[in-house]
């Protein structure tokens, strides 16, 4: 069996939109199809302002701006997480501090985020890993107490919940991923929700190269003029039409993935009984997505044996990331808070099978059979 780790799907419905967009004549940002993306996002997450970017990371890099972090401020993150989650505030000159994750979902542990604060902390940055939301409650209080902002790294958690409330609409601010490896996708994507009317109007600005242009467009100034600080963040009116069909087609693509999900978890229940590995785990107050499939195996040189016999037979495994406080650019321009001992156990056992749309029928029960033989 071959087996891609990845593939994207498709709801029929994109190329009718993107040919509709041509035929209306708007292809730059902010056309009609990024404006029906953008209320189809307030509306699900009920935040009070959505803005489509071209990347996830061009969303964190707005959040970035909008916290005002400067030159020494810190920002407390898990380091288990994409590097742009870092980045994002690198380049505005503050300090990652990176914190330990819990054991059981691997997100960063709310329960270390006190002691990492420092009169220089400026904001928490809680990434939803594999669509399973952080103890947002807690965080969330920890902000109130300590005047925080909380940027939510919802990369991963389109469609996913956190006792009731849609992951993106819990933070201060918070950013999607349409990345094609994500759930709902438009090749390269991402936006920009905004739950704190403070920053509502800064960052339409922001959004708009630093002008307020739309503020002209609503009437309320007579021209448009550069304002503030900004860049060119917008998607092309090509991709919000791509993307508006995966968005409308959103919970169906959700069950999907979660058959398949549901199916690999029964698949390896009984090698968890006993002992051989450990599959996600899913707290009952979390609703998650599916966004991925990860078994953790007792040690690293087992995880990377299991990783080389799933693909010398065709069947793309990955590890994932590899912990950002140990990567060169982490210790140049970021602290770890305490060992992280949990993040670099983790991590180097960690393995993702495939999942997507249309997995074959019998992939789980032959990765099943590999992953026991091995």
């Amino acid at each position: 069996m071959t087996l891609r780790f990845n593939q994207p799907f498709l709801t029929g419905r994109e190329l009718g939109y993107i040919q509709d967009a041509l035929h209306n004549g708007v292809l730059a940002g902010d056309g009609p199809y990024t404006k029906r993306c953008g209320r189809w996002l307030e509306e699900y997450v009920g935040c009070r302002k959505a803005l489509l970017t071209h990347s996830c990371t061009a969303a964190l890099e707005m959040a970035a701006i909008l916290s005002g972090v400067g030159p020494g401020d810190e920002v407390i993150m898990p380091s288990y997480t994409f590097v742009s989650t870092a980045n994002a505030f690198v380049l505005r000159g503050a300090v990652p501090v990176f914190v330990d994750i819990r054991p059981d979902t691997l997100n960063l542990d709310e329960t270390l985020i006190e002691a990492a604060i420092t009169p220089r902390t400026k904001a928490i940055v809680p990434v939803h890993y594999a669509g399973v939301g952080c103890e947002m409650d807690a965080i969330m209080d920890i902000a109130r107490r300590h005047d925080l902002i909380v940027i939510e790294d919802a990369a991963q958690g389109v469609l996913a919940e956190y006792r009731g409330r849609p992951l993106g609409g819990i933070g201060h601010l918070a950013a999607f991923s349409f990345h094609e490896t994500k759930n709902l996708m438009s090749g390269e994507g991402g936006a920009l929700l905004v739950n704190d009317d403070r920053f509502v109007d800064r960052a339409e600005i922001i959004w708009e190269k630093g002008t307020n242009r739309r503020q002209f467009f609503r009437g309320q100034v007579d021209k448009y003029t550069w304002v503030d600080v900004g860049s060119s963040f917008l998607p092309s009116e090509l991709v919000a039409a791509f993307l508006l069909a995966q968005l409308e087609d959103g919970r169906a693509i959700t069950d999907r993935r979660l058959a398949a999900w549901n199916a690999y978890h029964a698949a390896f229940e009984g090698m968890e009984r006993a002992g051989d590995l450990r599959r996600p785990i899913i707290p009952g107050h979390c609703v998650h997505n599916a966004h991925m499939y990860y078994l953790l195996l007792p040690t690293m040189a087992r995880r990377d044996l299991l990783l080389k016999t799933l693909n010398d037979q065709g069947i793309k495994a990955v590890f994932h990331y590899v912990p950002l406080h140990d990567a060169p650019a982490g210790r140049r321009h970021g602290r770890p808070h305490g060992d992280l001992a949990r993040t670099v156990d983790l991590s180097g056992r960690l393995l993702r099978l495939p999942l997507w749309v249309g997995l074959p029928d019998d992939a789980v029960a032959t990765i099943r059979r590999i992953v026991a033989e091995a």
